[in-house]
């Protein structure tokens, strides 16, 4: 892939050569969306309804966001299901429920012993009969009145709503799966990236203008699927963690002008948490922001950050309101300070108050 950089220096070179000589270079795709920064709901609007189901990405989709969001892990006989982590005691009912009491186990996976329920030992069948649940209750009281309305939701029934509520908006509406804990279910038998592109070629999102981001945290995952499919990469990065499946080498490290050059090299953009963009200063207020939306830009990449949420909780403390943990703080702030660093887009809990902070920013 070509960076902006030496699109640059091929086009100096090639104006001096006669016009027959001249080759074209091919045009980037354009975006399928109408609007930009984007605006990405974060497990669908899960600041308002239990994360992962379909009722949050409807809703987000009702509040404007572009682009809905579905991780996805395993099932024992390979369907990919749509949750946060493979273990899921904390966003359904498994643990009440005593046909599966036995199923609890110990795994440990990227390195941390888990205890609970996994996806990866239950058929899809069997994950269809449990009932989904809130999994922040004491920060989101509201959201428990939806508990156990809704079954966990599969990749396929996410791609269908996204068409679906395209059509019936005559607006584009995204996907943004992220494969989770790729070298772990690879480990076990069950690897994703195969089974995302079948996926995703079968839904007609196999191209580079398809409107389509895939995401993950580990590096090799994301370079398999680029030998398989065209469709937009994110490269997540997060603080001073790094991949997975590459112990010598930091977040950081990615994120520098080298870093990011070498991730443009297998992928097309940058998912960082919004703290590595906006810092925080000693006594609690929004810093500077960092080189990272430029060096990321120079290098020919988009910048969604993640996740902007909209409880005091989340925010630094000079925008908190108040002192209890649930109530909302000063998100509008955050947004908007986000937005002007020159983002691409965002990941919200909240799609529709990232949604409208966005028409105030662009007006």
């Amino acid at each position: 892939m070509l960076t902006r950089r030496a699109f640059a220096a091929l086009a100096t070179a090639s104006a001096a050569l006669p016009a027959p000589a001249l080759a074209k270079a091919p045009a980037k795709p354009a975006s399928p969306f109408r609007r930009t920064p984007l605006v990405i709901a974060h497990r669908g609007a899960s600041g308002e309804r239990p994360e992962h189901t379909l009722m949050a990405y409807r809703l987000a989709i009702a509040e404007g966001c572009d682009v809905i969001e579905p991780d996805l892990v395993p099932t024992k006989d390979g369907h990919l299901v749509v949750r946060h982590e493979p273990e899921i005691g904390g966003t359904t009912d498994v643990a009440s429920r005593p046909e599966f009491a036995a199923r609890k186990t110990r795994k440990t996976i990227d390195g941390e012993a888990l205890e609970g329920w996994f996806t990866c030992d239950f058929t899809l069948a069997e994950l269809k009969t449990l009932r989904a649940r809130e999994r922040l209750p004491q920060l989101r009281p509201g959201n428990v009145r939806y508990d156990g309305l809704e079954p966990i939701p599969t990749l396929q029934e996410v791609l269908d709503l996204a068409k679906a509520e395209s059509r019936r908006t005559g607006r584009t509406i995204g996907a943004y799966p992220e494969m989770k804990h790729p070298t772990y279910f690879a480990s076990v038998g069950l690897p994703l990236e195969g089974r995302l592109h079948a996926a995703l070629k079968a839904n007609g999102l196999d191209s580079a203008s398809a409107p389509v981001f895939v995401q993950c945290f580990e590096v090799g995952a994301l370079k398999t699927f680029r030998r398989l499919s065209r469709a937009p990469l994110i490269q997540l990065v997060a603080g001073e963690d790094g991949p997975a499946d590459e112990p010598t080498l930091t977040y950081r490290d990615m994120t520098t002008p080298a870093g990011l050059k070498q991730i443009a090299a297998y992928a097309d953009g940058i998912g960082p948490d919004w703290h590595m963009i906006l810092p925080t200063t000693p006594d609690g207020a929004l810093a500077p922001a960092t080189a990272l939306v430029a060096d990321a830009h120079a290098a020919g990449l988009k910048v969604h950050p993640w996740t902007v949420r909209a409880e005091n909780n989340f925010l630094p403390p000079a925008l908190r309101r108040g002192e209890a943990p649930a109530a909302h703080g000063d998100v509008d702030a955050l947004y908007h300070t986000l937005f002007a660093t020159g983002i691409d887009g965002l990941f919200s809990d909240f799609p529709g108050l990232a949604a409208a902070a966005r028409e105030r920013f662009v007006s």
